[in-house]
């Protein structure tokens, strides 16, 4: 049997302010499969943050095992963590962190200019992308010249790019409207439908309701972990005219 993407083993984070210790994560161990549509929950200092960024090799735990396909993460140094961050973990953020200054384009090729990839490949590749998340003839425009929506296309695109195994996305849709947030829904549903395993913290029941399954945390540890019974299908909501959109 295939490893999973993700074993968390008794996983702890304590950060200490003074004299004083946080205990922000708190022996969490949880395993998910490839291919797994999956929602984090909890208020805020519940944990969530903390433990995506631990996912993500951004932070290391104080206690506890991170296995990432079967490599014990908690071991590695800060440059292997990098290598793994580059090469197998795509990451989107609620704030789109696009460069102003750049197309479409070379937002998208920003994370394979230090591969080995020519530069053909990384425009060729960069291209692809765009066009999976419905943005191929908007490659040449910046940033100022997109809406919210479709700035978020190209930081899904620009996640992409490098193939990774794990999609990790922190409140992808906070910005955003309702509709425009069903449709980075329909986006992310349509890449799990395609194998990518994805990962997403949010605050919103209705935007979870489009997962597969849903971990809720508080005050560091895992009080929840719970299949969605029947996970809503964005593009019927989209195509129902906005009458159910998000549940909202």
């Amino acid at each position: 049997m295939a490893e999973p993407v993700i074993e968390t083993q008794s996983l702890s984070k304590d950060y200490w302010l003074g004299s004083q210790v946080v205990h922000a994560l708190r022996g969490v161990s949880v395993t998910v499969e490839a291919g797994e549509l999956v929602a984090i929950m909890g208020p805020s200092g519940s944990g969530k943050s903390t433990f995506m960024s631990i996912l993500g090799c951004l932070d290391t735990s104080t206690a506890g095992r991170y296995l990432l396909e079967g490599c014990d993460v908690s071991l590695l140094d800060d440059d292997q963590l990098a290598q793994i961050r580059n090469a197998k973990i795509g990451f989107v953020f609620q704030q789109f962190n696009l460069l102003p200054r750049l197309s479409a384009l070379a937002n998208v090729t920003l994370p394979l200019l230090y591969s080995d990839h020519p530069p053909r490949e990384q425009r060729r590749k960069a291209a692809a992308k765009l066009e999976a998340v419905g943005l191929g003839e908007r490659a040449a425009h910046r940033p100022a010249e997109l809406s919210g929506g479709q700035q978020q296309r190209v930081a899904i695109a620009r996640a992409l790019v490098n193939d990774p195994v794990l999609f990790l996305a922190d409140e992808p849709t906070g910005n955003l409207d309702t509709r425009t947030s069903v449709e980075i829904m329909a986006i992310l549903q349509a890449l799990n439908r395609a194998g990518i395993t994805i990962i997403l913290v949010t605050h919103e029941e209705d935007i979870a309701r489009y997962t597969r399954r849903v971990l809720r945390f508080r005050d560091g540890e895992l009080i929840g972990d719970d299949p969605v019974s029947v996970p809503l299908d964005a593009r019927e909501v989209l195509a129902s005219g906005g009458r159910t959109l998000a549940g909202r």
